[in-house]
């Protein structure tokens, strides 16, 4: 057996690309022949883009003729280190009009250099230290961080990961569609690879059937491929969640009450330990057929996913939801739920690979003494820990520390609280706390968390100034029930006049209020007004991240009219 290499790894080399095969195949041969890999998301603007390319030092960047065409093209002038650029698709194309300087091939063209003998020999294995992916974050709080993470990092992460996934082996089916660009995908890809399982690509709009490429009456890809293990992001199970709620209020009575009937007498029966396979089958076999039909292991993440609707994925799908936890600065790792445990808001035990501890914040009023449940900042150590941001020391001197003992921790920012069982709960996160003008403290998160389970809303943003006394909000209402409600209340018009109207506003906030109340949000906590939006926040909007994940000042700016008028400035 060859000995690792001891020399240096190689130059950086960039993926930029849709989640497809050959991006995880670009993956093992950077890992094999030690080249960096740098991650980049494909829905970031120009400027992101060309900050992590020169960052790196990219000369080699791999990605698809359209991504190319539409993102790329525009900033090469920006990149001026860039030498070749791999295309992925497999018709080759001629591009006439790059720089000077700048060459495409294919990659099957590049694949038959590579295949030539005087190339077989060239290869030199990486040690565990040596860096395995510059994974770029989605820039949810401004520009794109640079996260380095090693080959021991992701052989860590894949191995805590895979020792909570029960009975992982060859038939499996994992359908692949969230971005690789983000540590969750990446990850339960890597893990699926590790134990033989199949992987089918898709994306989010072509998964199901209704999906928004998918021709009616065709299939969708879940439907073909029948996965049995999937990711998702909460925002996609919020989507299937509220959709399906609306086709069963759509029901006669009598449907309604039998789908209500077998969906609190599976809720009692699973809370027990016990299945029904009776009203499985006759119940929520259709519900279940909207992933495939086989779907064994839901794995949740990227966000907190609200107990209404784990409920429901855990009684429809027919499959336990393991919610996880953990960031791209620990390369995914964190916790991830037992299977068997069908409680809701919480995120498991820690992994194998990580030790988690809760450090106390005074500003927030959070102890590790706190009665009944100790809480605090999540710290996360383990040799899962990532090895700190690219060029970034400050940055890396605040969020990351090693210990006495030579651990590596990274602060999180987000506040936790660990129940008698060991089990974690995400309850706060630092950077979503505001204190209001006369001294109350409003989470933001946990505002919009209790308020995303109106019907009413498919998406909110609360917002709140520290020199003012109440929290506002911008809400993408659902339109259906808001077109709905419109006709109750005799107001006429359009999605977008609807949505401009101040009528419309003000029933809205009057629902989200009612919400509010019997969430028993504090009074305090409850937006004064609000801010209807006709637009759908997607990651191509660059409102939100390719997890769904706010990013709060995109939105600020978007909605900085808005915030005036809805503060007295206007």
């Amino acid at each position: 057996m060859r000995k690792p290499s001891t020399s240096h790894p190689k130059c950086n080399i960039a993926i930029f690309c849709e989640t497809r095969a050959e991006w995880i195949v670009t993956a093992q041969a950077c890992f094999m022949y030690n080249f960096p890999l740098v991650t980049l998301y494909s829905t970031l603007g120009g400027p992101a883009i060309a900050h992590g390319l020169n960052e790196t030092e990219v000369t080699h960047i791999i990605t698809s003729k359209d991504l190319l065409q539409s993102r790329l093209k525009a900033i090469l002038l920006d990149v001026p280190r860039l030498r070749h650029i791999i295309i992925v698709d497999s018709k080759p194309t001629n591009w006439p009009d790059m720089p000077r300087g700048i060459m495409v091939n294919s990659m099957a063209a590049v694949q038959e250099i590579g295949a030539k003998p005087e190339h077989s020999k060239v290869r030199s294995l990486p040690l565990p230290t040596d860096i395995a992916v510059i994974m770029y974050t989605s820039g949810s709080t401004g520009i794109p961080k640079g996260v380095m993470i090693s080959h021991s990092n992701l052989i860590a992460g894949i191995t805590g990961m895979a020792e909570r996934i029960p009975n992982l082996d060859e038939n499996d089916t994992y359908i692949g569609y969230l971005p690789l660009a983000h540590v969750l995908e990446l990850s339960a890809e890597l893990v699926c690879i590790s134990h033989g399982c199949r992987i089918g690509y898709s994306s989010p709009q072509t998964l199901a059937d209704q999906s928004t490429k998918i021709k009616k009456g065709s299939k969708g890809d879940t439907s073909m491929l029948k996965p049995t293990l999937m990711a998702a992001v909460p925002e996609i199970m919020d989507r299937i969640y509220k959709n399906v709620m609306t086709k069963v209020d759509e029901m006669s009575r009598l449907q309604r009450s039998l789908f209500i009937l077998a969906y609190n007498y599976k809720m009692e029966q699973i809370s027990k330990g016990y299945g029904t396979p009776l009203c499985d089958r006759l119940v929520f076999h259709k519900v279940r057929s909207l992933l495939g039909g086989n779907t064994r292991i839901l794995l949740s993440g990227g966000a907190p996913l609200s107990p209404a609707t784990q409920r429901f994925m855990n009684i429809c799908f027919c499959c336990p939801v393991g919610q996880g936890y953990g960031l791209t600065e620990t390369c995914g790792a964190g916790t991830i739920s037992d299977m068997w445990d069908y409680s809701t808001g919480r995120v498991g035990a820690p992994l194998v690979c990580s030790d988690i501890t809760l450090k106390d914040w005074e500003e927030g009023g959070y102890h590790s003494t706190d009665k009944p449940n100790p809480r605090g900042e999540i710290l996360i150590g383990g040799p899962n820990v990532t090895m700190g941001y690219y060029k970034n020391h400050t940055k890396n001197q605040d969020d990351f520390f090693v210990d006495e003992k030579g651990q590596r921790w990274f602060c999180t920012g987000d506040i936790g609280e660990f129940h008698p069982d060991g089990c974690l709960k995400i309850i706060d996160r630092k950077k979503d706390l505001v204190k209001l003008q006369a001294g109350e403290y409003v989470s933001l998160g946990k505002v919009e968390a209790v308020l995303k389970n109106c019907p009413l809303i498919d998406n909110i943003c609360a917002y709140a100034n520290s020199d003012q006394s109440y929290v506002i909000g911008f809400v993408v209402p659902n339109q259906k029930q808001l077109t709905t409600l419109a006709v109750q209340r005799g107001v006429p018009g359009s999605l977008e006049e609807l949505c401009n109207s101040t009528d419309m506003e003000f029933e809205v906030l009057r629902v989200i209020t009612e919400a509010a109340i019997a969430d028993k949000l504090e009074r305090f906590e409850i937006p004064k007004k609000i801010r209807l939006s006709a637009e759908p926040w997607t990651p191509e909007t660059g409102l939100v991240t390719d997890a769904f994940k706010l990013k709060r000042k995109e939105l600020k700016t978007h909605y900085q009219d808005d915030i005036e008028r809805m503060y007295g400035g206007k």
